[in-house]
C-alpha cells in the first residue's frame, strides 16, 4: 500500500473491491506491470507523479502480472506495461507502453474531471437543492483567480441571496467585454429587476393596481419584476411590452430595455423570445 490512499497495489483477492467497486465513485487507473520490464520502470513514476498531482481524483492501482497471472489472463494482458482505466465497473480506456507524461495526461483528462469541473458540479448540485448559500460558500475564493465565468456565477448567487450591492460590485469588477456581453447584460438585468422586486408591493396588490389604472406604468414595471422573480417570463414580457406601447420613454426606456434584458436571460433564442422580439419591433417601429 502506498502512503497516498489513492495509490495502491492490488491482488486478485482485492481487485473487485479496490478496482471494480471503487470505479463506481471515481476512475481507477490500473497499471499491469512486471519487475523485469524496463518500460514499466519508466511509466510507474509518471503515473505516481500524476496521481499525486490529481490528489485523489482518480485511484492508481498496480498489478504485478507475474504474481497475478489470473488477473493478467482475465484482462487479456499480452504485454507490459498495459494500463486500463475503469469507470462504473468496466474498462473504458487503455494504452500500452511507456507513453510520455503529456500523452498519459491527455488520456487521463478524458475521464478525470478537473478541479474546476468538480467545483461547478458541486455548485450546480447545491443550486438544484435550493441551497444558494452553500453554492456561494463553495465558490468563495475561487472567483478571485481571474475566472470570469466563476465570477459571474458568484454574482448570480449573490442576487439569489438578496445581496444586491455585493452583486453590483462583483459585476462592476468584471472586464468591460464581459459586462457588455450577453451574460453580463443578463446579470445586470437580474440585479435591476431584483432591486425593483425587493421594494415592491405583493403581486396581488400590483395586479389590482394595474386593473384599476392601466396607465400606472410604475405598477406594471414592479409587476414585471415580481413575475421575473418567480420565473414567469412571459407574464413579465407582457407587462414590459405594454409599458413600451403606452410610453417607451418611461423610466429611461424601461419597457424595451427590460424586454431585451429578458431575452438575454432566456439565452436570446426560443419561440417565446422570437415572438416577443417581433412584438417589440412592432411596438417601436
Amino acid at each position: 500500500m502506498s502512503d497516498a490512499a489513492w495509490i495502491l497495489d492490488v491482488d486478485a483477492a482485492g481487485f473487485e473491491r479496490e478496482v471494480v467497486e471503487r470505479s463506481r465513485e471515481r476512475p481507477v487507473v490500473v497499471d499491469f506491470w512486471a519487475a523485469w520490464c524496463g518500460p514499466c520502470r519508466v511509466l510507474k513514476p509518471v503515473l505516481r507523479k500524476l496521481a499525486e498531482e490529481y490528489a485523489g481524483r482518480f485511484v492508481l492501482a498496480f498489478v504485478d502480472v507475474d504474481r497475478e497471472q489470473a488477473l493478467a489472463g482475465r484482462f487479456g494482458i499480452r504485454g507490459v506495461p498495459t494500463v486500463k482505466i475503469f469507470r462504473d465497473g468496466r474498462v473504458v480506456d487503455e494504452f500500452s507502453g511507456a507513453l510520455p507524461e503529456s500523452a498519459v495526461r491527455e488520456v487521463l483528462d478524458r475521464h478525470v474531471a478537473s478541479p474546476r469541473a468538480e467545483l461547478l458540479a458541486q455548485v450546480a448540485e447545491a443550486r438544484r437543492a435550493g441551497e444558494p448559500a452553500r453554492a456561494l460558500a463553495l465558490l468563495e475564493g475561487a472567483a478571485a483567480e481571474g475566472d470570469d465565468e466563476l465570477a459571474l456565477l458568484r454574482a448570480e448567487l449573490l442576487v439569489e441571496l438578496g445581496r444586491l450591492d455585493e452583486a453590483r460590485a462583483a459585476l462592476e469588477a468584471l472586464p468591460r467585454t464581459v459586462r457588455e456581453g450577453a451574460e453580463g447584460r443578463a446579470l445586470a438585468a437580474r440585479i435591476e429587476f431584483a432591486s425593483a422586486a425587493a421594494g415592491a408591493p405583493p403581486l396581488e396588490a400590483l395586479q389590482a393596481r394595474v386593473a384599476e389604472a392601466p396607465d400606472d406604468l410604475e405598477a406594471r414595471y414592479l409587476l414585471s419584476a415580481r413575475h421575473l422573480q418567480a420565473g414567469r417570463y412571459e407574464e413579465a414580457l407582457q407587462e414590459l411590452l405594454e409599458i413600451t406601447r403606452r410610453d417607451r420613454r418611461f423610466r429611461d426606456e424601461a419597457g424595451p430595455r427590460g424586454m431585451r434584458a429578458v431575452f438575454d436571460l432566456l439565452g436570446g433564442e426560443g419561440e417565446l423570445v422570437q415572438r416577443y422580439r417581433r412584438l417589440l419591433s412592432t411596438a417601436l417601429y
